[in-house]
């Protein structure tokens, strides 16, 4: 099953984040903004965002896997197209569709992980998930700036779209066949807001929510703008070598992992509070001149967000005792749109006022998180038991 959706991650994720390496390349090609270029990213999330909860209602019909296929086929046919694409305009479009098709995945997933692992592994296998999409999310930026240097940004994303394909037939043949799935029967509008309404009211998961839009908000936006930094005066990076700061996801893989067994010693609050500082931590080493430094801020930044994301989604999950999917999908549109909304304001903050400027303002964000965890959510240690929390 993990296999499976790491399979799925790689499909989902190099995709969905290709272009965030090429931006400045896509900046000047189609004659755009920065802040214009990320839209390419923003839109993509965008249609992520609005996507998850309509496939949490045919996943409840159809089941999670069928779904979840069909998701990842659509994708990458969207996927394969983009490169194609004749106008900046047209791209967008594209993108939207693309990431519209993707919003299948992770909205299923630790639904998918809840329903078919027993309990007490449930945190852990969601643990290992997330840290199957960062290396997704790493292949597809890794193999898109050095390809791109060569051959164009199109080039690039085409050879991540062909080998997200590869992901996704693997993803259909390994998946196993569900078991722990009841079919829900057809609703009507009353009883999807049954369903939606006990997640509303929830004040954990409103705070969880918050995280997700907060923290992907402030984390999206330090990868969406870094290489135009790096690629200016004094440092002048390449393409190629704006790619492997994407090698700080590593630095997720573990901490994604390591945090279920310490929430499981410390309470997942406090996990949570530790990792949003260790954000903020980084993030202020990235105002350092000296690219050593950069690069360990960008590590911290990476781990610390990774962490939090990590015990935020997986919380989410135990503490939906019904509507499990529909709650998954809440926190992925808060995600989503913390993404589009934080990733693309954030570039006119760059813009106008430079690195120092969006960094002071992010930091805030991740600190506005922070509060509102310490102040909505509880602490008592994770446990085996699906509605714990």
């Amino acid at each position: 099953m993990l296999a499976a959706l790491a399979c799925a991650g790689v499909a989902t994720f190099a995709q969905l984040y290709s272009l965030q390496g090429l931006l400045p390349l896509v900046s000047r090609e189609l004659n755009v903004t920065a802040a214009q270029a990320s839209l390419t990213v923003s839109v993509a999330t965008i249609g992520l965002a609005a996507a998850v909860l309509p496939w949490s209602f045919v996943a409840d019909r159809w089941g999670r896997v069928r779904t979840m296929g069909l998701a990842v086929i659509l994708a990458t046919i969207m996927g394969l197209l983009v490169p194609a694409a004749p106008n900046f305009e047209i791209l967008l479009v594209l993108r939207a569709l693309e990431g519209a098709a993707l919003g299948g995945i992770p909205a299923l997933a630790i639904a998918y992980l809840s329903e078919e692992v027993r309990a007490a592994h449930a945190a852990a296998a969601a643990g290992a998930y997330v840290a199957g999409t960062t290396l997704g999310g790493l292949f597809g930026r890794l193999l898109a700036g050095p390809v791109a240097d060569v051959a164009g940004w199109r080039m690039g994303t085409l050879a991540v779209s062909l080998c997200a394909a590869v992901a996704a037939v693997a993803f259909l043949v390994l998946a196993p066949r569900p078991r722990g799935f009841i079919p829900s029967p057809r609703v009507g509008f009353g009883a999807v807001l049954g369903k939606l309404i006990p997640q509303l009211r929830s004040s954990s998961l409103l705070a969880l929510y918050a995280q997700a839009f907060l923290l992907m908000g402030a984390f999206v936006s330090v990868y969406n703008y870094l290489g135009f930094r790096l690629e200016a005066p004094p440092y002048l990076f390449p393409a190629s070598a704006v790619a492997l700061l994407f090698l700080a996801y590593l630095a997720g893989t573990f901490s994604s992992r390591m945090v279920a067994g310490v929430a499981g010693r410390w309470g997942r609050r406090a996990v949570l509070l530790a990792s949003i500082g260790v954000m903020v931590g980084g993030l202020a080493m990235t105002l350092a001149s000296p690219i050593i430094l950069i690069l360990m801020g960008l590590v911290l930044f990476t781990a610390g967000f990774f962490g939090a994301h990590s015990i935020a989604s997986g919380w989410t999950g135990a503490l939906a005792t019904t509507g499990r999917a529909q709650a998954s999908s809440l926190y992925n549109l808060s995600y989503y749109s913390g993404s589009s909304a934080i990733g693309w304001s954030a570039g006119l903050v760059f813009q106008q006022f430079g690195w120092s400027a969006m960094a002071a303002a992010l930091a805030i964000l991740a600190g506005g998180a922070a509060v509102i965890a310490a102040l909505s959510l509880p602490n008592r240690k994770a446990s085996g038991h699906p509605g714990s929390s």
